[in-house]
């Protein structure tokens, strides 16, 4: 696909969402919607191999959108996150899909094993370094 660019790209900092616009045509995707789908190597993988699921996100903003070039933004997060290219074309994606992937994403966290609530870290023992 060879998406144009959209016409406007519009945060809302109180509700932590994004509206992208394509003319008349309006989307609006959340900071967490957006941050758990970044098309990052973290999240996506690294050469078809899957990436990690992000979890807890809930209360993540957006801190800055750059752009890069004619075809991608840049989205920081206040979380941290700061990779991945948010081309034209997979914001599209997103925008189309939304809804879809955000259920595929609730149903994967949900199948991930309970958390242990206080869990003591593992410990080390004591290492001694070869001389």
């Amino acid at each position: 696909m060879n998406t144009p660019a959209p016409t406007e790209l519009r945060y809302h900092r109180e509700r932590r969402e994004l509206t992208v616009s394509w003319g008349s045509e309006r989307h609006v995707l959340g900071a967490e919607f957006l941050r758990v789908h970044s098309p990052s190597a973290e999240v996506q993988g690294h050469g078809g191999e899957g990436g990690t699921l992000p979890t807890g996100k809930s209360d993540v903003a957006i801190t800055a959108i750059e752009p890069v070039g004619n075809y991608a933004v840049k989205i920081i997060f206040s979380d941290g996150h700061a990779s991945g290219l948010y081309s034209w074309d997979w914001l599209q994606s997103l925008c189309a899909r939304r809804d879809i992937l955000w259920q595929e994403y609730l149903d994967k966290v949900h199948r991930l094993p309970p958390a242990v609530p206080n869990a003591a870290p593992a410990s080390v023992g004591h290492y001694t370094p070869p001389k």
